[in-house]
């Protein structure tokens, strides 16, 4: 009794293999829509050119998203052998990233590519923070990757973590006019609802959703708190002279 007991619900497993990939789709939307017009279709919005460094920034982060929905593909197919070995490839894929991606930041907020109405230093906060959040949980999500319940939801929250970057370039009708705040509670209400739809079907909150989603949450007040002292300014005034 004790082994049907604790079998997985059939029904219930294929609800959640649904759900990644379904929002695996989503993630990839969100940044397809985002990165639309100054990046995948920039031709068709007459967008500048880019120097190369912003392409190689694209081709690794882009591809990371390729792999997400991959990998939410495979287990679902139940070929988690092939999971397993894409795997190690997409913790050097995400090494990669966490170098470009705030050299990529750094360079832009130099060429003057900040929002308007936020000063370049508080801007820089923003991605490096984003990158430093998506670093801290694939990481975890790497060391735990023999435990599939917690390396799964530690994967999502990981890519959740670097899509304000996408929502924050939608159109500005879309979001209104608090960007980037607006990035952040749409950021917020994708990772919400991952959270209960899991919570949901299991009967419980999964710890790795408890505190890595409350880490993702908390950071968004947290940086622009840090970004207005003297010690940030100092700082960041250093990366970018």
């Amino acid at each position: 009794m004790a082994t049907v007991a604790t079998r997985p619900n059939v029904a219930s497993r294929r609800r959640e293999h649904t759900f990644y990939t379904g929002i695996a789709v989503v993630i990839a939307s969100v940044v397809f829509v985002g990165f639309s017009r100054t990046y995948f279709l920039k031709h068709l919005f007459g967008a500048p050119a880019l120097p190369p460094l912003v392409h190689v920034h694209a081709l690794l982060f882009t591809t990371w998203i390729a792999l997400f929905i991959t990998q939410t593909t495979l287990v679902s197919a139940r070929r988690t052998d092939v999971h397993m070995r894409l795997g190690i490839a997409g913790f050097l894929l995400a090494v990669c990233m966490m170098v470009v991606g705030p050299l990529t930041a750094i360079a832009s907020v130099k060429r003057g590519h900040v929002p308007v109405g936020l000063p370049p230093v508080v801007f820089l906060s923003i991605p490096l923070f984003d990158i430093l959040l998506f670093s801290i949980l694939i990481s975890a999500g790497f060391f735990l990757r023999r435990k599939r319940e917690h390396h799964k939801r530690l994967m999502l929250v990981a890519t959740l973590a670097i899509l304000p970057a996408a929502f924050a370039r939608f159109p500005p009708s879309a979001l209104g006019p608090y960007q980037p705040t607006a990035a952040f509670i749409f950021t917020d209400l994708v990772l919400l609802a991952a959270i209960a739809y899991d919570t949901f079907n299991h009967r419980r909150l999964h710890p790795a959703f408890a505190w890595a989603g409350l880490l993702l949450i908390v950071s968004y007040p947290l940086r622009l708190a840090i970004a207005g002292t003297s010690g940030w300014t100092t700082f960041a005034q250093w990366l970018i002279r």
